[in-house]
C-alpha cells in the first residue's frame, strides 16, 4: 500500500515530455476554481537598525532575533535543497512569494496567528499570513503576528522599515543559496535591476480564490487592470539608497525594467487565462536549475520550451516545472489562487487599506465588473504609475474611483475602528499630490 506522501512524490517526479503535458500540469495546479471563500497576504519590510538604519545587516543578527521563527536559510551551515525535493504546493494557504525552502529540514515554528517567516535575498522579512475567510479575521491573525514579529526585532535592535524600497542601502546579498547565486548571475547579465529587486524591494501581496470557472476571466483581468490606478494609490517608494530616484515606486521600476518575460504581465485571450500563462511559461528563461551540486546556472538563454525540446540532459519533472512558476514574477501570478504582487510595502498598519479595496472591489461579480470597467482606460499604464503616482490624473481619477466603489462595500464585519482607519489611509493617500512631478 502506497502512502499518500509516495503518491505526491510520484507525481512530482514526473516527467514531463511535450508541451502538452506541461499544459495540463500548469492548467492543474494554477488555476483551482471554486467559489470565492479564502483571502490571504505576504506582507515584506527591509529590515534595519534602530539606532543606525543605513547601517548593513547581517544574517547572525536576524537569526537571533527571529529564534525558533528563523527559516532555515539563515543558518550559514543549511545544506542546499536536493534535487528531488519539492516546491511549496499551489494553492492556499498562501505560500513566500516565490521563493521555495532551500532545506529539507523541519519548517520554523509559525508565527501566533499560524502566519510563516521567510527571508527575502536581502534580509527583507516576510510574514505569509494563514487563510482566512474574511478580511477581519485576516486582520486580527496578521496584527497578532506583526505585533509578535515587531517585539522580536526590537528585542535586537531592529526594526521594520516602511516603503517598498529601502530608502537607505544599496543592494546587498545576505543570503547565500545556490537558488539566490543563480537568478543574481543571470539578472546581472542583463543588468542593475534584478539585483535591486532581489535585495532591496519590499511588496504587499494579497491572495484572493481566482473563482468559479465563469467568474475567472473577468477576475484574472480586473486584477491586472486595477495594477496601475492601485500601485500609484499606494506607491511609497522614491528613495533608495540615499538618493530621490524621482520615481513614484521605485520599487516596482526595479521590477520591470527587469527581463519583460519574467516580471510583465501575461499576454492571451482574455476568455482564457490559462492558455496565456501556460505559453508565458513556457517562453520565460530558466533562472535556475536545481542540480546536487552548489551550481544552478541554466544554460543560457533556455526556457522552458527549449528544456522540453532537449536544451538539457533529461526532460524536466512536474517539480522541476512548479520550480520554474516560483521564478516568474508578473504583476499578478496564478498560484492556484491569484497572487496580486504589484503594491508597495506600506508602513506599520496599514497595509489593511489595500488588502480591505481589493477583498471589496472582488466581493462579488457585479463590483468586479464595475471596476474593471472604471480601470480600463488606464489599465495598461504601468509605466505611468511607477513614475508618476496620482500625479498623473487619468490615473488619479481612476484610483478615486475605485476607492469611492470599494468604499460602500467594505466587508460589514471589520470593527468600525478599522474602517474607520482603512477609509483614512485611503483619503489620506488621496489627499496628497503624488510622490513624483506631474507629467507635461
Amino acid at each position: 500500500m502506497t502512502t499518500l506522501d509516495q503518491d505526491a512524490a510520484a507525481a512530482t517526479s514526473r516527467r514531463l515530455r511535450t508541451q502538452e503535458e506541461v499544459e495540463a500540469h500548469i492548467r492543474a495546479i494554477c488555476f483551482k476554481t471554486g467559489p470565492p471563500a479564502l483571502i490571504g497576504a505576504e506582507l515584506e519590510w527591509t529590515v534595519h537598525h534602530t539606532a543606525a538604519p543605513r547601517a548593513p545587516l547581517d544574517r547572525e543578527t536576524l537569526r537571533q532575533a527571529l529564534g525558533r521563527h528563523a527559516p532555515a536559510t539563515l543558518d550559514p551551515g543549511h545544506p542546499p535543497e536536493p534535487t528531488g525535493h519539492p516546491p511549496e504546493p499551489s494553492g492556499y494557504p498562501p505560500q513566500p512569494t516565490g521563493h521555495p525552502p532551500e532545506s529539507p529540514g523541519d519548517p520554523p515554528e509559525p508565527l501566533p496567528a499560524g502566519g510563516q517567516i521567510t527571508i527575502e535575498p536581502g534580509g527583507q522579512v516576510e510574514i505569509s499570513s494563514a487563510p482566512a475567510r474574511s478580511v477581519a479575521a485576516l486582520h486580527a491573525a496578521v496584527t497578532a503576528d506583526l505585533t509578535t514579529l515587531t517585539a522580536l526585532l526590537d528585542g535586537a535592535g531592529l526594526r521594520l522599515g516602511e516603503h517598498g524600497i529601502d530608502p537607505h542601502r544599496s543592494p546587498r546579498r545576505l543570503l547565500d543559496t545556490p537558488r539566490y547565486a543563480a537568478m543574481e548571475r543571470v539578472f546581472d547579465a542583463r543588468g542593475r535591476h534584478g539585483r535591486i529587486m532581489m535585495s532591496s524591494t519590499a511588496g504587499l501581496q494579497v491572495c484572493l480564490d481566482a473563482g468559479t470557472p465563469a467568474e475567472l476571466p473577468a477576475r484574472w483581468r480586473a486584477a491586472l487592470a486595477l495594477g496601475p490606478p492601485l500601485l500609484a494609490l499606494f506607491a511609497n517608494s522614491s528613495r533608495h539608497a540615499g538618493r530621490d530616484t524621482g520615481l513614484a515606486s521605485a520599487r516596482m521600476a526595479a521590477w520591470w525594467g527587469m527581463d519583460p518575460r519574467l516580471t510583465h504581465p501575461p499576454i492571451g485571450p482574455p476568455s482564457d487565462p490559462a492558455a496565456a500563462w501556460v505559453r508565458y511559461a513556457l517562453a520565460a528563461p530558466l533562472i535556475c536549475v536545481r542540480r546536487g551540486v552548489a551550481c544552478w546556472d541554466p544554460p543560457p538563454g533556455a526556457t522552458l520550451a527549449d528544456w522540453l525540446a532537449g536544451a538539457l540532459p533529461d526532460p524536466p519533472t512536474a517539480a522541476d516545472v512548479d520550480y520554474h512558476l516560483s521564478t516568474l514574477f508578473p504583476p499578478v501570478r496564478p498560484h492556484g489562487y491569484l497572487e496580486i504582487r504589484y503594491l508597495d510595502s506600506q508602513p506599520g498598519d496599514e497595509w489593511i487599506a489595500p488588502v480591505a479595496l481589493l477583498a471589496a472591489l472582488f466581493a462579488d461579480r457585479r463590483t468586479t465588473e464595475a471596476a474593471l470597467e472604471l480601470a480600463g482606460p488606464v489599465a495598461g499604464c504601468w509605466h505611468t504609475a511607477y513614475r508618476y503616482g496620482l500625479a498623473d490624473p487619468p490615473l488619479r481619477r481612476a484610483a478615486t474611483a475605485l476607492a469611492d466603489l470599494a468604499h460602500g462595500r467594505l466587508e460589514t464585519g471589520l470593527p468600525a475602528g478599522v474602517r474607520t482607519h482603512i477609509t483614512d489611509t485611503v483619503q489620506r493617500r488621496l489627499r496628497g499630490a503624488g510622490t513624483a512631478e506631474e507629467p507635461s
